[in-house]
């Protein structure tokens, strides 16, 4: 799945499989949990926003998804250490098709923490994931532990 024309879902509100959706107030399409995890499993770029020197940031990392949490690495000394810090982390993914006018985004509040298990950073290891920034050594591995996901769609009748 791409954030292109080419492989959006097709999203509908009465089908029983994972793009079906429930409709708001407005008419906008609320993504159940297992649908958002689908859609955050067949991306591969998203953002993560924290505090840092008493400003929001908000930057672009590649990820894994690691069961229901949104794993990356990081750089020594890097600013995403104040979202260790702090913890509070939000963590959002979107895709759209400028042709058929839809899209979809997921978010994630949850908090931030490094990876010290030997465990976790073996399976992590084993993902392949390598950082596209690649000037510098991303040593450091942080999950974003989810405490609450949300996703919405626009739905077309």
């Amino acid at each position: 799945m791409t954030s292109t024309s080419v492989g959006a879902p097709d999203f509908t509100a009465s089908a029983s499989d994972k793009t079906a959706v429930t409709l708001d107030h407005a008419g906008g399409g609320v993504l159940p949990a297992a649908t958002c995890l689908w859609l955050l499993a067949g991306e591969q770029v998203g953002r993560v926003a924290f505090r840092a020197d008493g400003e929001i940031l908000v930057l672009p990392v590649n990820y894994v998804l690691d069961g229901d949490a949104i794993a990356f690495r990081t750089a020594t000394g890097s600013k995403l250490s104040a979202a260790l810090e702090e913890g509070a982390v939000g963590f959002e993914v979107d895709g759209q098709d400028p042709v058929a006018r839809t899209g979809w985004s997921v978010l994630i509040n949850g908090r931030a923490a490094a990876v010290n298990d030997p465990q976790t950073l073996a399976r992590l290891e084993e993902t392949g994931l390598a950082p596209w920034a690649d000037r510098i050594e991303h040593p450091h591995w942080v999950r974003i532990l989810p405490e609450s996901m949300t996703g919405r769609v626009v739905a077309h009748s």
